[in-house]
């Protein structure tokens, strides 16, 4: 069986994040979004009013995966919005999206969400695999 180690190691690492929603009709939708792993909680952005953003709003369930089919993560939990955070936390998110992506020419000031458009997904449940079936496990969550 895989620690929890490996999942938040390969959260930390990842690049993109593809994150699953369902608006109100039940309607699937699936986007990758760019985002950092920080205290247990994926943090990633995206309008208010792009169909991932509308889907939050009317139903926060949400799935994430990685990109790799080889080595498995999923999560499965609730998405918000979070506006008016504490400055530190955002200043620390805005460090984490730096060093992830400013090879991209992306480097948000910490008040880059201070009007929305960040949001913070909890797992409910996680999903993990490297040698399916034989090492496959399952983490479920307050």
């Amino acid at each position: 069986m895989l620690q929890w180690s490996h999942v938040e190691e390969r959260m930390e690492a990842s690049r993109n994040y593809w994150i699953g929603t369902a608006g109100s009709d039940g309607r699937p939708h699936s986007t990758p979004v760019w985002g950092v792993w920080f205290d247990g909680a994926l943090y990633f952005e995206g309008g208010p009013t792009t169909r991932r953003g509308r889907h939050i709003a009317a139903n926060p369930s949400v799935s994430v995966h990685l990109e790799s089919g080889d080595e498995v993560v999923i999560l499965e939990g609730e998405a918000y919005e979070i506006r008016g955070e504490e400055r530190s936390l955002t200043t620390r998110l805005a460090e984490g999206f730096s060093a992830k992506y400013a090879a991209s020419g992306y480097e948000p000031p910490p008040y880059s969400w201070d009007s929305g458009g960040l949001y913070r997904m909890t797992p409910r449940v996680a999903f993990a695999w490297t040698n399916f079936p034989h090492d496959t496990t399952r983490w479920h969550f307050d």
